[in-house]
Parts: structure tokens; C-alpha cells; sequence
């Protein structure tokens, strides 16, 4: 799920005096949700840009050169219904961007994002030099305008798919004098020291575990051709089998793999997996060969999600068109 840095908010957009306060902003949840129920954090910023990567505890749990934190809904569904995105911290509006349709990117509209990336999107100046940026917002949702003082948990606007995205989530930047900077672990602390709160009133929680991808194939497909992406298909033809696949990554023994599939006619499939014995990382697929006639040519989603007990701790996307 790419986010912008924040330079491509605005472009050359200059910072405009803020309120003075004391030290940086404490931060709340920045979306309406619950963690762990109807959204969850799938990548924090990376710690070792240009050097390999690591999140905050020297986890997996990011992506090269990531500067913020993303909340991802679980579903398209979800975005649809309407989730508020909300001041984390008090402050004043001080750049906004709208107008950017919700589509999802592709390696075709990439170029097209170059200095976009953001999306729709909104700044918040705490004071001191602080900044928070929310990106990727739907159209046409933004409620504040520029100048606009907002206290915490005041609606900014809902999430959406702007700018260079495909699946809706939140991102979220924390910036001081216009330096990236991590709300979980804001000083120069090794990775494998307790942070603390950080910048955050309370922190949310960590989960090791993740899923580094989701696909489909025409067949149950081999680890490598999962890791090199070569087992993704993105079309097939409707006699062919449809499988989809999860890669996971520190699992524990008991949490539950879940794979489930749609299309033109509705549900295609559902399997939930326990996870036995898992490895530090691992892929497991679950599929149906094509009934008599074949498949109803279309668009076909599948969601891989990855649960232990009552909490969904990732949840991933795959689409494929069936075509004749």
C-alpha cells in the first residue's frame, strides 16, 4: 500500500505559522475504528531506509523507504460504508488537497502519481515545527478547510483510494521541521529497546506477525514462485482453476488463516486454516477447479486474513479477471 512522503502533498506548498506549544503533539487514533476488529496497522515507517528495512522493534512490518504509519480497512465494503479520519492531535489546517479520484494504482497510473502520491489529503501544524499528514482520502469527504483550528478526534474526512494506493487504508505522517519522524519510536533509540508510548497517548499494540502477500493461481504454486511474485496471476480464462494464496509471516501455533474468494455470482469459497506448526514464514492456498462450463467470465476478489483469537491482525487483497 505506497504512501507519499510529505513533500508530495503539495508540492512547494509553504508551512504557515502555527500555534506555539509545548514539545511535539500526543496522538490518538487517527480513524474511527478498532484495532484488531474493523481495521489494523499493516506497515510502520522504516527504520533503515536505503539499508535494508525494519519497523520499530526490528520487525518485518514495512516497506522500503516507508514514512509513515498505515491503518487499513478490511474491505473495499468498508470503505463504501464510510470510516471518519480524525485529527490525532489538536492544531491548525494548514494545507489540503481534493479532487483526486478513488482508483486503485497500477504499474500504468504510476508516472501519472509522480508528486501525487499522497492523494487526497490533509496537514495539521501542531506548533514548534510539529506536523501530522493524513493521506489517500475519498473524494470529496474532506470537512475542514485551510486555517481551520480542529481540536483531537475532530473528522478531517473518511478514508478512501487517492493517489498511489490499492487497497484503503490511512496513511499517516508525522513530521518536525519537516523531517519524517517515527510515532512510535521518535528518538535515535536502538530498534530493540522499549520505546515506550512514544508520541502516541497510548500506543497501540504490536503484532509480529503479518501477511507479506496475497494471489491467485491457477494451482496450488511453490514457495519461491510465491516469494519472486511469479505465482500471481491477474487473468486466466473461466475453465481454468482459481486458487488463492497467502504468505505469512511469524504466525503462532493456533492462529487461523482464512481464505475466501467472490465473483460475478458471489461466493466462489471459504476455508479457515489453523496453523499447527508454523515456520517463521510460511504460504498456504485453497481453490476449486472450474465447474462444468466454467467459471461466469468477470472479476473475481479473494481476501486472505490472518486472525488470532477474537483479533485480526492482517488482511490482504487479490483480484483476477476471467476472460474468454
Amino acid at each position: 500500500m505506497p504512501a507519499a512522503g510529505p513533500a508530495a502533498l503539495l508540492g512547494a506548498a509553504l508551512l504557515v505559522a502555527a500555534p506555539c506549544l509545548a514539545g511535539p503533539p500526543r496522538l490518538s487514533l487517527p480513524l474511527d475504528c478498532t484495532l484488531g476488529e474493523t481495521c489494523f496497522i499493516e506497515d510502520y515507517v522504516d527504520a533503515r531506509p536505503g539499508a535494508g528495512l525494519a519497523d520499530y522493534t526490528c520487525g518485518l512490518k514495512t516497506r522500503e523507504g516507508h514514512r509513515g504509519t498505515d491503518f487499513a480497512l478490511l474491505s473495499f465494503d468498508a470503505m463504501a460504508r464510510g470510516v471518519d479520519v480524525l485529527a490525532a492531535a489538536p492544531g491548525t489546517v494548514d494545507a489540503l488537497r481534493d479532487g483526486m479520484a478513488d482508483t486503485p494504482a497500477t504499474a500504468a497510473t504510476r508516472q501519472a502519481l509522480e508528486g501525487r502520491e499522497c492523494g487526497n489529503a490533509v496537514r495539521i501544524a501542531h506548533g514548534d515545527g510539529w506536523h501530522t499528514l493524513y493521506c489517500h482520502l475519498e473524494k470529496g469527504s474532506l470537512a475542514v478547510t485551510e486555517g481551520q483550528k480542529v481540536a483531537r478526534g475532530d473528522r478531517l474526512g473518511r478514508v478512501g483510494l487517492s493517489g498511489l494506493t490499492n487497497a484503503p487504508h490511512l496513511h499517516l505522517g508525522v513530521l518536525h521541521d519537516g523531517r519524517v519522524v517515527d510515532p512510535f519510536r521518535p528518538g535515535d533509540t536502538p530498534c530493540d529497546s522499549d520505546p515506550g508510548d512514544g508520541l502516541w497517548q497510548t500506543a497501540p499494540a504490536y503484532l509480529h506477525a503479518g501477511l507479506f502477500t496475497a494471489g491467485f493461481s491457477a494451482g496450488v504454486p511453490d514457495l519461491d514462485d510465491v516469494q519472486t511474485g511469479d505465482a500471481r496471476l491477474r487473468q486466466t480464462t473461466p475453465d481454468s482453476p482459481l486458487v488463492l494464496y497467502g504468505h505469512v509471516f511469524h504466525a503462532r501455533p493456533g492462529d487461523r488463516l482464512t481464505l475466501e474468494a467472490t465473483g460475478p455470482e458471489g461466493a466462489v469459497f471459504s476455508e479457515t486454516l489453523i496453523l499447527a506448526d508454523p515456520q517463521a514464514q510460511l504460504f498456504r492456498a485453497h481453490g476449486r477447479k472450474a465447474p462444468p462450463g466454467g467459471w461466469l467470465p468477470g472479476a473475481y476478489r479473494g481476501y486472505v486474513t490472518l486472525t488470532r483469537g477474537a483479533t485480526v491482525i492482517a488482511r490482504r487483497h487479490a483480484d483476477i479477471e476471467l476472460r474468454r
